[in-house]
Parts: C-alpha cells; structure tokens; sequence
C-alpha cells in the first residue's frame, strides 16, 4: 500500500509539472536561464562544463537515482532533441543565420532580447536580498535601453564593467530552502529541468510586462529568433564539445545541477 501512495504521488507530481511546462511553453518571456539554455540539447550549461573543466559537485550520499529517478523518460527524449530537432531543424537554420548575419549583429540581437528580461531579474534580486544585484540590473536597463539603442549595445558592460545580477525565481526559491525535485528533459524542449526551475520559469514569465502586452505571435517570434541566434553564436563550440564527450546525457545532466546548485549558494 505504500508503494501504490508513493506511485501515485509521483504521478501527482509528474502531472503538476506538465502543467506547469504548458505554461512555459506558452510562456517564453523568462528570465535569462541559466546561461543557459535555450539554443540546443547540450546547451551553454555543457559548453561551459567542459571549457572550465567544471567537477560535479553532487554530494556523495546522493545516488544517481535520487537526482534522476525520471531517467528512463529523460535520455530518450534528451536524444530526440538531440538527434532530431536541434539536427534537423534547430542548427540547420542557425547555419543559414549565421550565414546572413555577422557576429557583431548577432550579439547585439542577444543583447537586446536579454534586455527585455530586467524585470524578472531585478525583482529576483529584491527577493534574495541582494540590494547590490538589483541597483546593477537597474542601471544596466537605464542605460542599456537609451544610450545603448534598446539594449542592442550592452553599455553598461562594456563600457562601464557593470555586469549583469543573473537571478531567477528557480534560484530564488532554493534560496528560500526549496528542493531542487527530479530532473526531467521534455521533447522540444531543450533546457533541462528539474520540478523547482520549472516553476521558477513560469512565476519569471509572469512576471514579466511584456507577455501581458505583445500578442502571442510576436512573443513566440522573439523566442524563436533568440533559439536560433544563441545556436548560430555557438555552432562551433558546440560541435567540439560533443566531439569530446563520452557520456553526453550523464555530462549536461551533471553540469546543469551543478551550476543551479552554485547559483542558489552565491
């Protein structure tokens, strides 16, 4: 009997998720997650894994199937994105892109929709605390949004070395002491997950002014065009990292938990 309850609380949980990621699929106006994560399977969390040859950080009492009980959902579904839609949808785009576009134009193009994620970032701030973090996410929309063209220019980095306050409601609810839950990869949804980002997504979205204002069309076209102008900044540096990794699934699985786990400690 107790197993059929523990069963069915999975399910509720499962359930409530997939709700959740309804939601954020209808939703693309997050904070900027994690780096991390909207152009590819393997994602900048991977990228960044590998080029600083990053350790996991998982404590040692936590067994694989207690960061990832979902695992026989989760890696066929991370190799369809994989195999599928990032080859033969997502890259093939981003190489015509890239091909249209030079560098210069395509970071400002990231800048500018990165811009548009202030208000989750700054109110992220104000609830871990960090005064610091949320006067730099203030200034850096102030002049980002005027002197540097709507944030096409990122003047307040560049010019003034004041660096962005990435913070989400994900991090913001581990914080407040908030579990991390199951990780979990869904079809066409490349950024992994786990139960705790999921719902930071979704709070981070509606939060944000835009989707209250732009028709859905124009927010999915803004997220499409920010999937393929981060796949096209990376196309390079994503085929050596997978060139150079055994273990792909086991190797973004590691790093993603790692970086959320630094995140919710800084």
């Amino acid at each position: 009997m107790a197993t059929h309850r523990g069963l069915l609380g999975s399910w509720k949980t499962l359930a409530l998720f997939l709700a959740a990621v309804t939601v954020i699929l209808f939703s693309p106006w997050t904070a900027r997650a994690e780096e991390e994560q909207m152009a590819s399977g393997a994602g900048e969390v991977l990228v960044a894994y590998v080029m600083n040859e990053a350790q996991p950080s998982m404590a040692a009492e936590e067994s694989e199937a207690e960061l990832d009980p979902w695992e026989s959902f989760n890696e066929p579904m991370f190799r369809f994105n994989k195999n599928v839609v990032d080859r033969f949808l997502i890259k093939p785009i981003a190489g015509a892109w890239d091909a249209l576009l030079p560098d210069p134009v395509q970071k400002g193009v990231k800048n500018a929709i990165e811009n548009l994620g202030f208000v989750p970032r700054f109110a992220n701030n104000l609830f871990q605390l960090k005064w610091d973090g949320a006067r730099r996410e203030a200034a850096r929309f102030a002049l980002n949004s005027t002197v540097g063209l709507l944030g096409f220019i990122d003047v307040a980095k560049d010019g003034l070395g004041i660096q962005t306050s990435d913070e989400d409601f994900g991090q913001t609810l581990g914080v407040w002491g908030a579990k991390p839950g199951p990780y979990l990869i869904l079809p066409f949804v490349p950024p992994p997950l786990t139960i705790r980002d999921g719902v930071g997504r979704v709070v981070d979205a509606a939060m944000n002014p835009l989707t209250w204002v732009l028709p859905g069309s124009a927010t999915w076209g803004i997220l499409g065009t920010y999937v393929i102008n981060e796949r096209s900044l990376n196309l390079d540096r994503y085929e050596r990292v997978e060139e150079s990794v055994v273990d792909l699934y086991s190797a973004v699985r590691n790093a993603y938990l790692q970086r959320r786990a630094a995140a919710v400690r800084e």
